[in-house]
């Protein structure tokens, strides 16, 4: 009873510069309160407050918490939130826009989850921009705000990848059902990548 119909969501292509704007913006400012004075690790070897406050955030964040965070400082900082955080919530709007129009023909959208498989464990984490930039087809998800299930559906060279099923605003139960009934007739669910060496 499904009938697949192509769409177009012309504003999708500004979702990675737009969501690596607004994200860390985000983390930066509600990060902030980590101090370890009051809330998050708090660093017990410190002469100062101020070297309490250095190294509880330093030593209390990780390598991507804390790119994120300068990341959003310097996006947030006096004169430039209205060149980037500003414009990118723009685009935000545009996404949702898209969105809002597809669902006048749609009731489901399907979609890839990344441009390829997944990749072999530790093989990205020299190279944040490669791992941000697998993200580019789940990111105008989140930036509309819409509930969305990635599945499994093959291998290629052994390694999986999946496809994300899409639904508008309260729509999880319907997501789910139709995963659920794809699962049904599939069994991709049930392999693992050894089954394929």
């Amino acid at each position: 009873g499904v009938q697949f119909v192509e769409i177009d969501l012309p504003d999708v292509e500004h979702c990675i510069s737009a969501y690596y704007t607004i994200a860390p913006c985000e983390a930066s400012s509600n990060l902030a309160r980590f101090d370890g004075n009051i809330y998050g690790y708090r660093c017990e070897k410190s002469k100062s407050i101020e070297q309490m406050y250095a190294k509880s955030r330093s030593e209390g964040f990780g390598c991507e918490v804390k790119r994120r965070i300068i990341m959003g400082t310097y996006a947030l900082t006096s004169g430039y939130s209205n060149d980037y955080y500003n414009k990118a919530q723009n685009i935000r709007n545009l996404i949702r826009h898209d969105f809002d129009a597809a669902w006048e023909s749609v009731d489901m959208i399907l979609a890839p989850t990344t441009p390829s498989t997944a990749f072999k464990i530790g093989e990205l984490c020299d190279n944040p921009m490669k791992m941000y930039q697998q993200d580019v087809y789940t990111i105008p998800v989140n930036l509309a705000e819409l509930p969305a299930l990635s599945m499994p559906v093959g291998f290629v060279d052994g390694l999986p990848f999946g496809i994300q099923l899409i639904g508008n605003k309260w729509q999880e139960k319907r997501i789910l059902n139709c995963a659920h009934q794809y699962q049904k007739v599939s069994n991709w669910h049930t392999m693992m990548p050894e089954d394929f060496d």
